[in-house]
C-alpha cells in the first residue's frame, strides 16, 4: 500500500531519528513518526526482544495517535494517519510514495508479538489488542476503569431523599416553563449518584448547577460535604463567579443553605503529590471525604484525569460531570465527555446523560447563536452563509489562505487592540485590578497555531508592537495582560490563569480574578509566564470574551476542525470576526476532529 512521503527534510530537523532503520526511518522523514516515537518503538523493541519491523511501526503509531490525544489504533485503516492536531503543525509538506505493510499481515505479526497482550493478559505487555486496535497498556486500563466505574455507578442503589421536600425545591427553583431542560438534568443529579450534563454556551449549565446546591442543601439530614472543581484555575474562577452570581438572585432561605461556593481544579481536589504528575494524594485507597463531586468543563478532562477522579470519589458518592461536548477536548488523550455524549440512545449511561438546548446567552445577539449552532450541525452553506451576512455581530474577513493580511483588515484589528490597551492601561495605572480585568477580556485575538504567519507567536509580537508604538503600555509594564503557563500550587496559581500588571501603593502587582474577588501578586513571585496579547483557541476554552478576532487556520491544517471553529465562535458574547478563507471555514465545518477512543464501545448496549 502506499501513502506520502516527503522529498526530503533538513538534517538538523529535531523531529529527524537519525539511527531509524527500515520502516520506523522511512515513516519518520515522511514526518508521520517524530524521533520521540521511533525512540519509544525501538527501546520498547530491545526490552521485549521485537525486531519485525512492522510490529515495531505499530507500537510507533499507537504512540504517536497517543500523543496527538487519541488512545487506540485501528491497524486496519492506519493507513488514514495524517499530522497529528497539534498547535505547532504548520501544514503538509511535499510529498512521494509512502510504504505500509500488508493489513491482514501486519494484524496477525502484531498479534504474535511478545510485546503485544489481549484484553485478559495479565499486567506486562507494554501493548494490548482487541480485535485489529491496539493501545498502550496504560491507556488500555484508564479506559477498562473509567468505564467499569461508571457503570456500577450508575446501577447502585439511588440516594435517599425526602421525597417531598425535593419536588417542592424543584417547583421553587424551576418555576418557569422554559427551566425545563434544566429542572429535568438538576432531578437527575439529585436521584442519583451519576448525572452527565451537557450543553452549548449560555444553556444555563452553572445555573443548574447553583440550583442543584440548593436541592442538595434542602435534603435533611447532615449539611453535604460537595466540592466543585473544573479542569484549570481560570475554569474554577470562572464556575465560582457563575455560581455565586446565581445564588445571589435566590431567596434568602436557599441563599443562607448555599453559603458562598468556591470551586477549585481536579488537580488540587485529588491532592498534588511531589514527583508525579498522574498520580494524587486522593485515590481508591484514600477516597475523597466528599458527598457529592461536580466537575465542570468536562470536555478538557483527559483520560488519565477522569480515571483518577473516579477511583478517588466514594462510590456513595454522587458525582456530576457538566460540559460542552462539542468544544475541543484535553490537550491530553482521550475525549471522555464526547465518548459519554456520542451515541446516547446505544449507551448504557442513556438515562443519566441530560442535555440542556435551550440558549440563554445569546438572547441579544442571536447571530453569534445561529453561526455556532449551523457549526454544531455540519451545515456549511447555513455557515457562510451566516458569516456573509454582515453585521455588527458576525464579521468575515475573506482571505485567501496563504495571503497576507491586507491593510484594512490590520487596521480593524489595530483598533480593537488598541481601544481595549487604552482601556487597560487607564485602570491598570489607577490600581483598579477588576477594571483592568474587564477592559482585558473585552477583546481577544485568537488563533488555531502557536506557530506560523497566523500563529499565537507572530501576533503576541505584532499586537504588543502595536500597543507599545501607541503608548498603551505603562511604566514597569503597567497595563499588560499576562497569562500563566506553569502551575503553582502553593502560590494557588495555575496553568491558564490570565492577570494584568497594575500599579499600587506597593509597586506594580499583578490583577488576578478570583471569583467575585481580586487578587494582588507580586510579579517577581509568579510562576512561569508570558504575554497574552494572542491566544490559542484550546487556551482559550472556558473562557468568555465581549469580542474575538479568529485567526482560521489554513483549509490543509489539521487543526482546521469543526471542535477549533465553534469553541473559537462560541468564546464571543458580543461579536465575533473570523479572518481566513471560505475553504478553512468549509474544510472545518465538514471535519470534526475524530480521537479514536475504546471508551464508547464499552458502553455500548445492543
Amino acid at each position: 500500500m502506499t501513502g506520502t512521503l516527503p522529498v526530503s527534510r533538513p538534517d538538523h530537523d529535531p523531529d529527524l531519528a537519525r539511527r531509524a532503520e527500515g520502516l520506523l526511518a522511512q515513516f519518520n522523514l515522511a514526518g508521520v513518526l517524530t524521533a520521540a516515537d521511533v525512540h519509544v518503538a525501538n527501546t520498547l523493541g530491545r526490552l521485549g526482544e521485537e525486531t519485525d519491523p512492522a510490529v515495531l511501526l505499530a507500537v510507533a503509531l499507537v504512540v504517536r495517535n497517543t500523543r496527538a490525544g487519541s488512545v487506540v489504533l485501528d491497524l486496519a485503516g492506519a493507513q488514514d494517519t495524517t499530522s497529528p492536531d497539534s498547535e505547532e503543525s504548520l501544514g503538509p509538506i511535499e510529498a512521494v510514495a509512502l510504504s505500509w505493510p500488508d493489513p491482514v499481515q501486519w494484524i496477525a505479526r502484531c498479534a504474535a508479538s511478545p510485546l503485544i497482550g489481549d484484553a485478559d493478559d495479565p499486567p506486562g505487555p507494554p501493548l494490548r489488542m482487541v480485535g485489529t486496535s491496539l493501545w498502550l497498556d496504560r491507556y488500555f486500563g484508564q479506559e477498562r476503569q473509567v468505564a467499569d466505574g461508571l457503570l456500577a455507578r450508575a446501577a447502585g442503589a439511588p440516594p435517599s431523599l425526602d421525597e417531598a421536600r425535593l419536588v417542592a425545591g424543584l417547583t421553587r427553583l424551576f418555576g418557569a416553563a422554559e427551566d425545563a431542560d434544566q429542572r429535568a438534568a438538576a432531578e437527575q443529579a439529585v436521584r442519583g449518584r451519576l448525572a452527565v450534563i451537557v450543553g452549548g454556551p449560555g444553556t444555563g449549565k452553572t445555573t443548574t448547577v447553583a440550583r442543584l446546591l440548593a436541592l442538595l442543601h434542602d435534603q435533611p439530614g447532615p449539611t453535604p460535604r460537595i466540592a466543585l472543581a473544573a479542569p484549570t484555575g481560570k475554569a474554577a474562577a470562572r464556575l465560582t463567579e457563575a455560581v455565586r452570581g446565581a445564588v445571589a438572585g435566590f431567596s434568602p432561605d436557599d441563599r443562607a443553605r448555599v453559603g458562598e461556593p468556591a470551586a477549585t481544579t481536579v488537580h488540587r481536589l485529588l491532592g498534588f503529590r511531589p514527583g508525579s504528575r498522574s498520580r494524587f494524594r486522593h485515590d481508591r485507597d484514600n477516597r475523597l471525604p466528599h458527598d457529592v463531586v461536580i466537575v465542570d468543563e468536562t470536555s478538557m478532562v483527559s483520560l488519565t484525569l477522569m480515571a483518577r477522579l473516579i477511583e478517588a470519589v466514594r462510590p456513595a458518592a454522587r458525582l456530576v460531570l457538566v460540559g460542552d461536548a462539542d468544544q475541543l477536548a484535553s490537550v491530553e488523550a482521550g475525549a471522555v465527555l464526547g465518548d459519554l455524549t456520542a451515541d446516547p440512545e446505544s449507551s448504557a449511561l442513556r438515562a443519566h446523560v441530560v442535555r440542556l438546548r435551550r440558549t440563554r446567552r445569546f438572547t441579544e445577539h442571536g447571530e453569534i447563536a445561529a453561526l455556532a449552532a449551523a457549526v454544531r450541525r455540519g451545515d456549511t452553506d447555513a455557515t457562510l452563509a451566516a458569516l456573509r451576512a454582515g453585521g455588527d455581530v458576525v464579521q468575515f474577513v475573506e482571505v485567501h489562505d496563504d495571503a497576507d493580511l491586507p491593510d484594512a483588515v490590520l487596521a480593524d484589528l489595530r483598533e480593537d487592540v488598541l481601544r481595549t490597551g487604552t482601556a487597560m492601561l487607564a485602570a491598570a495605572s489607577i490600581g483598579d485590578g477588576a477594571g483592568a480585568l474587564a477592559a482585558a477580556d473585552a477583546h481577544r485575538v485568537l488563533c488555531a497555531h502557536r506557530l506560523g504567519p497566523r500563529g499565537v507567536r507572530h501576533w503576541t509580537g505584532r499586537v504588543s508592537g502595536w500597543l507599545l508604538d501607541a503608548g498603551r503600555v505603562g511604566a514597569h509594564r503597567v497595563g499588560e495582560p499576562l497569562l500563566i503557563t506553569e502551575n503553582d500550587a502553593d502560590l494557588g496559581l495555575f496553568n491558564g490563569d490570565t492577570g494584568v500588571l497594575v500599579a499600587t501603593s506597593d509597586g506594580p502587582l499583578v490583577a488576578f480574578r478570583r471569583g467575585s474577588t481580586v487578587r494582588l501578586v507580586p510579579l517577581g513571585r509568579l510562576p512561569a509566564h508570558r504575554p497574552v496579547h494572542a491566544m490559542t483557541v484550546h487556551r482559550a476554552q472556558g473562557s468568555e470574551f465581549g469580542r474575538v478576532s479568529v485567526l482560521l487556520p489554513a483549509a490543509s491544517s489539521p487543526l482546521a476542525t469543526r471542535q477549533t471553529l465553534y469553541t473559537a465562535i462560541t468564546r464571543a458574547t458580543d461579536s465575533v470576526r473570523l479572518i481566513g478563507s471560505a475553504d478553512a471555514v468549509a474544510r472545518a465545518v465538514t471535519h470534526p476532529a475524530a480521537r479514536a477512543s475504546g471508551l464508547g464501545a464499552r458502553l455500548h448496549v445492543d
